[in-house]
């Protein structure tokens, strides 16, 4: 058998043989961690996997972004291994994200006392630790399609089996832990033993599993409850029983049945109410309210957001005055750097801060104003030549990352000021143990947006993504607890939609990019859509800003 010719972590090219496995070729630890997956060739491989090519092989380890979502993934199949053991026949779903844990929804059997919910809390974390202690096994197994539905129907996994019933692959690749299978969706761990740091405990209805940070692998993330966010996913889950989805089994169900249209429809209704009612409450306000901020984070859905909310301001008789902070932008000549001395465009000195203030002031105290706008294309500020005033009844809505952050709007009094901050919250999971993560459905928005709007290919919108997100931690995170409510401008149809336009764009990220890990991982989860054709989706919808044909100007 010919050998090949691997090179490990940057090192000169040595010969193996062929079909050498990964967890042959790296050190068991690397930088004082444990190595648990490897990047081979620009993809993510578990340690099982045989190399029967020439390739470059990198060690990953929780400190690194795919190396954490081993961690993660790793630690939530231990955990929906212990619920199905001590909890037979119990509902759970993982969800989302909340400070560095990840809430668990548990349906808990209603004659069940806080006492009762909270032991068994206890019990999962004590059983959690002895699967850890075990060091069990996780395997990779390939099994026909018809022994995978026999395998979920005998376990009660009937969220597995809808989704497996709108695929058709002649085998499916599986993870067994010790008699508990799951879907293969990503790479995972080889033992339950290697990510020895967690904690449970009970929060609001459900579970959170609080997890370690990339920065701090060894120990858990610091929690902060964020009781607003905690209760916009609530009231998400209730829009997901009354649209009839709550997984993407289910999803693809109701378009197979052609109910399409009754699910775009009201999705788009439950936006309009919720809007109706942050209109209302913002006429209400005493004293009057004269600035509506609207942050959030990268494709949330922000601009979509202020130019809907205006509408219905109107509706209450104000007259809104729309503004972006993208307006003020300082240009790329003034613009901070970052320690690698490249733009910072998320930094809030990015923002001319005195103008913004002293525009604000002249518009509420009547006068008229010269207003701002950015030239994108040659990264300068320009003046606009007719000069504003904020008519008579006039509220500003301003929308904008940083519009929570008081360093913002610090010339202005707190008691004028309405925040709204915008974000994107699916209640919709592959499956019970796989969520939809926030931020890749926000980038998928990110990605077809940049292309159709901006000319920007996937892989550039991958290779930035990293730097965004470090910014929406550094500048915008931190200040949603100052909102005076949260808007969730999710639609649990849309990644049906978005599927159409990502598939396309991703295709064309290659092996030979850094970037094809990340493309292949979203290619492999949008596979679990049946498309939605971009028609149905309403010209005012959000998911507009993304894929264009919007009846709104921006």
């Amino acid at each position: 058998m010919r050998n090949i010719h691997v090179s490990i972590n940057g090192q000169p090219k040595q010969e193996v043989p062929h079909a050498t496995r990964v967890q042959e070729l790296l050190p068991a630890v690397h930088h004082n961690l444990p190595v648990v997956g490897a990047i081979l060739n620009n993809d993510v491989v578990p340690l099982c996997m045989p190399v029967c090519y020439n390739a470059m092989i990198m060690p990953l380890t929780a400190d690194m972004p795919h190396g954490h979502r081993i961690m993660q993934r790793t630690l939530c199949l231990i955990l929906a291994k212990a619920i199905h053991a001590h909890l037979p026949g119990v509902s759970y779903r993982m969800c989302h994200t909340i400070s560095n844990g990840l809430y668990v929804t548990v349906d808990w059997p209603e004659s069940e006392s806080r006492e009762t919910r909270n032991a068994h809390a206890t019990a999962l974390k004590d059983a959690m630790r002895r699967l850890i202690a075990a060091d069990l096994p996780i395997n990779y197994e390939l099994v026909s399609y018809e022994e995978a539905l026999n395998l979920f129907e005998s376990t009660g996994q009937n969220d597995k089996q809808n989704l497996l019933t709108h695929r058709n692959p002649p085998s499916v690749p599986m993870l067994n832990c010790d008699g508990f299978y799951d879907l293969a969706f990503e790479t995972i761990a080889p033992r339950t033993g290697i990510f020895p740091v967690f904690d449970l405990f009970p929060y609001d209805d459900g579970l959170v599993l609080l997890m370690p940070t990339m920065a701090q692998p060894l120990q858990p993330g610091a929690w902060h409850p964020l009781s607003k966010l905690t209760a916009v996913f609530r009231e998400h889950r209730a829009w997901g029983r009354i649209l009839g989805a709550t997984s993407v089994g289910r999803l693809n169900q109701i378009i197979l049945e052609r109910g399409v249209d009754d699910l775009v429809q009201t999705a788009e209704a439950l936006h309009d109410k919720k809007l109706t009612e942050i209109a209302a409450e913002i006429a209400s306000r005493s004293p009057r309210v004269r600035l509506v901020l609207i942050a959030g984070p990268s494709s949330s859905g922000k601009t979509t957001s202020a130019k809907r909310l205006c509408t219905h301001l109107r509706v209450n008789g104000l007259s809104p005055f729309l503004l972006s902070t993208d307006d003020f932008f300082v240009g790329d000549a003034r613009n901070p750097r970052d320690k690698d001395g490249n733009l910072d465009y998320e930094h809030i000195e990015s923002i001319d801060l005195p103008r913004l203030n002293a525009t604000l002031i002249s518009l509420l105290e009547g006068r008229d104003t010269v207003m701002p706008a950015f030239d994108f294309k040659q990264r300068r500020g320009v003046d606009l030549l007719d000069p504003q005033r904020l008519p008579d009844g006039g509220i500003i809505v301003m929308e904008g990352i940083h519009c929570l952050n008081p360093q913002l709007t610090s010339h202005l009094p707190d008691d004028i000021k309405f925040r709204l901050f915008v974000s994107a919250l699916t209640q919709l999971g592959i499956d019970r143990n796989h969520r939809i993560a926030t931020s890749d459905n926000r980038l998928i928005r990110r990605m077809v947006r940049d292309n159709a709007h901006r000319g920007r290919s996937a892989r550039d919108t991958l290779a930035m993504w990293p730097s965004v997100q470090r910014g929406e931690h550094r500048w915008i995170f931190p200040f949603q607890h100052l909102a005076d409510i949260m808007f969730n401008s999710i639609l649990d149809y849309e990644l049906a939609v978005l599927k159409n336009f990502a598939t396309p764009l991703l295709n064309q990220v290659k092996p030979t990019h850094p970037e094809f890990a990340e493309a292949r991982r979203l290619t492999g989860f949008l596979a679990n859509f049946i498309p939605i054709p971009p028609v149905v989706v309403p010209g005012y919808s959000i998911l507009r800003e993304s894929i264009g044909g919007s009846q709104l100007k921006y």
